[in-house]
């Protein structure tokens, strides 16, 4: 059997009954214009804005963070002003004390304020020399152990020596550029009386034996000097330098800063 085709009418009736948008695809829509100059600047203006109304935000916060932090902190109870004076006196009467060289007396007159004063401002400042104090009556060490020899290693005998003068230096700190070579006159001065002086270093911050070798030979130190490993620093307790400590009659008699050395200091110990 042959098939059927539609005739043309019927072709034609469809294609009038369909809608108009079927018959024939729309073209392409335009792309969208570009907006106007003026309208990108108020969206720029707008943007700055918030960016700036949330920095003022994140500042508010940051404040109100720190309030919140301070407000969790113990109150600082109020120094007593009783308390302090009497704080400080003391603090004056243990310099006085050890500027004597009674040093007994001022370890006694330690002990009795920092049971009484240790809370105060005052007292803080015997940090130090508290830790100075703590050192002496010491023994002496039997040898000067050190890691290597500048110079003058055969004048050092403890056992031989009235009294030793031990100074800790570094190239690097401008206090011992200044005290260092005034013991240089002391030594002079006392070195056939039995006195006997050395100067150790440990060459830190990133200091260099080259760099101490030319301080011993630009500020004219000729009495014996070294460098140490650390291990008599922490023996005398030294946390800052320059410092000093005599040694006598296998005992550490003294210990502080080289700049309180002077003749009478000396003459005592010979």
């Amino acid at each position: 059997m042959r098939p059927r085709f539609p005739s043309l009418a019927a072709v034609v009736l469809v294609a009038l009954a369909l809608p108009a948008g079927a018959q024939t695809a729309p073209p392409p829509s335009p792309p969208p214009a570009a907006p106007p100059a003026d309208r990108v600047a108020a969206l720029e203006a707008q943007v700055q804005q918030q960016a700036a109304a949330i920095e003022q935000l994140r500042q508010q916060i940051a404040v109100l963070e720190r309030k919140v932090a301070e407000s969790a902190r113990p109150a600082v109870p109020a120094a007593d002003p009783v308390l302090e004076e009497k704080a400080s006196l003391a603090v004056s009467q243990i310099n006085q004390l050890v500027a004597a060289g009674d040093i007994a007396g001022a370890k006694a007159k330690l002990a009795e304020g920092q049971a009484q004063f240790a809370s105060t401002q005052a007292w803080k400042s015997m940090g130090r020399l508290s830790q100075e104090l703590a050192v002496v009556g010491r023994d002496a060490p039997a040898t000067i152990k050190v890691e290597k020899w500048y110079q003058g290693e055969k004048q050092i005998d403890p056992s031989k020596a009235k009294a030793m003068l031990v100074v800790f230096w570094e190239t690097w700190c401008p206090h011992c550029q200044r005290e260092v070579p005034k013991l240089e006159a002391i030594w002079q001065k006392y070195k056939d009386k039995g006195l006997q002086v050395v100067g150790l270093t440990k060459l830190t911050k990133s200091s260099t034996e080259e760099q101490a070798l030319a301080f011993i030979k630009e500020r004219g130190v000729t009495y014996p000097t070294a460098k140490e490993t650390g291990e008599l620093s922490a023996y005398f307790n030294v946390t800052g330098i320059p410092a000093a400590a005599i040694l006598k009659g296998g005992k550490v008699v003294w210990r502080g800063n080289p700049s309180r050395i002077d003749d009478a200091m000396i003459a005592k110990y010979l």
